[in-house]
């Protein structure tokens, strides 16, 4: 036996190479010895400083163990930092912690597998977590979630080292569940019925109750147990601050990840979508029901204060606490020993949790014998109302007492705060509400405000029940308009900064920035319009154009655009000119070609009335997409000249990068390779110098197109391959999948035809699910591919791959399409 060890309860460290057959190519044998055998001095010299043991090495991987968790995590931070600023290799780490057996041949146990599968799940620069690990140790960790691994049958929470950005993780789970920051108490009938109710058959199943009843806790609990039944996933949709029931299934959908028709994204993968506080948007009902008939194995658990109504339905009507959960309850939230006060208080409360949770939060300066008393009488003058819920009664009765018993400062932040129908930064909180942190964290203590940390420093938000009393507060104070003015200005400032670096290298910061506020925008949109304020309204739409676009959200845009332009305000304005433009593409995405040009014309005439030269530029552009559309390549090509040298005009290196590469794509669709291939390199040396990344990319694509269709195999798989990540990172589906396709075609020249039908398969279905047709000079070459392909393989053998490759999630068909371009790379 090893004496060197460490026995008893101990910390793995895995860590691997990424990329390292892309690297080896790259850099050649020898250069790539040199940084392999600096990368093992770097890892062995950090590890043996925090008393890592080393267990094993394998190629370019590394097994340590730990006596201590923060020890372990110390010497992943530091060689992971070193290595970062010291030479091209990235490794992934993976900690776990475990007291696995100590034999004469080492450790043997579940823990070494487990951690090893851990460490399988990150990327390069990455340091992973599991749970035991991240529970002993003091650092700054991000929570990613509950993750299924291979051959473990229990789902497992992951955290990460920091709060930089990686592409999710390599799991076999498919979840957004949410974290819920309380522990979820008692309740176990109440989840075995419903997770009994759904096992049985039922499709449609909705949790009711008014607010604060715990219907959303219970779905979750309920859903996060059921993960593993469904192999295409449980998702979570908050639509608590939805008020348009339009946006439902575009809310879904964009949860989903799905650019086309969702029936069609869902098609008849076993999936659970969880639709949380429905009853404000319930009219959306027949569209789920026919979402629910053309998708033969998709569950929808809803929560709702009311029924859907429609067929297939079934209610489970959510009890209120049985007596002594409701007292567990108030002793872990309160931290006090359970009392025959403490009863007699819960059962007064109806025992509805959320009444009982802002109960406890008052025990700091009351006894629960005082809070009873108080409460009593505000309760016992709701008692007999004739229409409302008894429970309603209750619930409302205690939050108006939490609310009275709040300082005139905290009462009147309570009520501002009402105005964010997403939640906010404590920045937001400070410019719109006056708020300060004091004030917001007494909130929070008083459970009236929640906290979430995020990578972006957290947000603080409202339970929907909580944020329509506060609303009201807000009205009685006359202030109701001013706040929401407030509001939407601060959302068109937000808006305007996040579309003037939309184009550059901070583009995916501003993404995520303006994601986090949807619900917001909404908001700020529907006041704007509610109040004629048409001027803003547009300016705020047409800022959004670049989030809405390369979201994929082109219904939604062109929905709020169009009502922007319709609003009763018919100025010549800049504003209006760019959401004419916005809308024409939004109908061009959307495969509106009459549409395109109509607003495409009324675009141009009022950028040239104006002299706004970019909008002359866009609309020209436009015109070309229209009349590209309609087939009609001649008068596409020449809207297309006008709109560079209009561009070129104007100095515009945004607009001319755009145009170049379109005019490189139609000298490829009319077979001028020797065109194309400098047309795309002049448009990717215009996004480098702009720093745009996904420009760069889809540019590359047209150079590896050109490539593949003049038989230069091998270059064009290097174009691709480079290009994919950058196209699955940002998720362009509709560049995407053209280009697994094409880089299919290309594997099979190298003779691995299976991988080839299994990423023609992949492509089919992202088509299939975003309604993109293939079009010009690919079609033929696909279908002249094929006919190989079947010719090669054998009819049954061409179908089995591609049926497999339609069935892989993106993420597994990206995985495969680079694995076997870096196999590819390496001969």
């Amino acid at each position: 036996m090893r004496s060197d060890l460490p026995s008893g309860t101990v910390t793995f460290l895995f860590t691997d190479v990424e990329g390292s057959t892309k690297l080896l190519h790259e850099l050649g044998a020898e250069a790539y010895a040199e940084a392999l055998a600096e990368h093992r001095r770097v890892i062995r010299r950090a590890c043996a400083a925090e008393g890592g043991v080393e267990v094993d090495t394998q190629g370019d991987a590394f097994f340590f163990a730990f006596p201590t968790a923060p020890g372990a995590l110390a010497a992943a931070s530091a060689f992971t930092e070193e290595l970062a600023s010291s030479g091209p290799i990235q490794v992934r780490v993976g900690l776990h912690t475990g007291a696995p057996l100590l034999t004469d041949e080492g450790y043997v146990g579940d823990d070494v597998h487990f951690a090893a599968r851990v460490a399988a799940t990150g990327h390069g620069g990455q340091v992973v977590l599991s749970g035991a690990a991240a529970e002993r140790v003091d650092a700054d960790l991000a929570d990613l979630g509950e993750h299924r691994l291979k051959d473990i049958p229990e789902a497992v929470s992951i955290f990460q080292l920091g709060v930089a950005s990686f592409p999710p993780l390599k799991t076999i789970s498919n979840t957004n569940l949410p974290r819920p920051a309380s522990s979820f108490l008692g309740r176990e009938r109440e989840v075995d019925a419903v997770i009994t109710r759904i096992e049985d058959g039922t499709r449609l199943l909705t949790l009711t109750g008014p607010g604060g009843t715990g219907k959303t806790r219970l779905a979750i609990e309920a859903a996060t147990t059921l993960v593993g039944s469904y192999k295409a996933g449980v998702f979570w949709v908050g639509l608590a601050a939805l008020r348009d029931s339009a946006l439902v299934t575009e809310t879904i959908a964009q949860t989903l990840g799905a650019r086309g028709g969702l029936a069609a994204h869902i098609g008849e993968r076993e999936m659970l979508v969880l639709l949380d506080n429905l009853e404000q948007v319930v009219e959306c009902a027949p569209e789920l029901a026919t979402l629910l008939e053309a998708c033969p194995n998709l569950t929808l658990l809803c929560t709702s204060r009311e029924l859907l109504r429609v067929r297939g339905e079934f209610e489970y009507s959510v009890p209120p606490l049985a007596e002594p959960e409701a007292v567990d309850l108030f002793c872990e939230r309160s931290r006090l020993e359970p009392t025959e006060e403490i009863a007699a208080l819960c059962a007064r409360l109806d025992s509805l949790p959320l009444a009982v949770e802002l109960a406890a939060s008052r025990t700091r300066a009351l006894t629960p014998t005082q809070i009873l008393e108080r409460l009593s009488s505000r309760l016992d003058l709701l008692t007999g109302g004739r229409d409302a819920d008894p429970r309603q009664q209750t619930l409302r009765a205690t939050i108006e007492w939490s609310y009275e018993l709040l300082s005139p400062g905290e009462q009147q932040l309570f009520a501002r705060l009402s105005v964010f129908a997403g939640g906010c930064t404590l920045e937001a909180a400070e410019e719109v509400c006056d708020a300060d942190l004091d004030t917001l964290q007494s909130l929070a203590e008083k459970s009236l405000l929640r906290f979430t940390a995020s990578d972006t420093g957290g947000r603080y938000w409202m339970l929907e029940t909580i944020r329509e009393y506060a609303g009201e507060r807000l009205v009685e104070s006359g202030r109701a308009e001013e706040l929401r003015q407030r509001h939407a200005d601060l959302i068109g400032k937000l808006a305007s900064r996040a579309d003037a670096a939309m184009v550059g290298p901070e583009q995916s910061l501003w993404l995520t920035a303006l994601a986090a506020d949807e619900d917001n925008i909404r908001a700020a949109l529907g006041f704007l319009h509610e109040t004629g304020q048409t001027q803003l309204e547009l300016e705020l739409a047409s800022d959004l154009q670049g989030f809405w676009y390369l979201r994929g959200y082109y219904s939604e845009g062109r929905r709020w655009t169009e009502a922007a332009l319709g609003n009763g305000d018919s100025n010549s304005t800049i504003a209006r000119a760019r959401a004419l433009n916005a809308v024409a593409g939004y109908a061009e995405k959307l495969g509106d070609p009459r549409s395109t040009q109509e607003y495409a014309e009324a675009a141009l005439r009022l950028s040239r009335e104006l002299g706004f030269a970019r909008g002359a530029t866009e609309a020209l552009g436009a015109l070309s997409l229209a009349k590209r559309l309609e087939g009609d390549r001649g008068a596409s090509a020449s809207f297309l000249e006008q709109a560079v040298e209009s561009a070129r005009e104007d100095g515009d290196r945004a607009s001319l990068a755009d145009l170049t590469s379109g005019l490189a794509f139609l000298a490829m669709e009319d077979g001028v390779y020797d065109r194309a291939i400098p047309l795309a390199e002049d448009a990717r040396a215009l996004y480098t110098e702009l720093g745009d990344r996904s420009g760069d990319a889809y540019a590359l694509t047209i150079c590896a197109n050109c490539l593949l269709y003049t038989g230069d195999t091998e270059g064009a798989l290097e174009a691709f391959g480079e290009a994919l990540p950058t196209l699955h990172e940002l998720g362009f589906v509709a560049i995407l999948a053209g280009t697994l396709g094409l880089m299919g075609i290309a594997i099979a020249s190298a003779g691995d035809t299976a991988t080839c039908a299994l990423l023609l398969g992949a492509e089919d279905i992202l088509r299939e699910r975003a309604s993109l047709p293939r079009t010009g000079a690919y079609v033929a070459f696909h279908r002249t591919k094929i006919g190989e392909l079947r010719g090669s393989m054998g009819d049954e053998e061409f179908e089995a791959a591609f049926e497999k490759g339609r069935m892989m999630s993106l993420a597994d068909a990206v995985s495969i399409a680079l694995g076997a371009y870096e196999t590819d790379s390496a001969h």
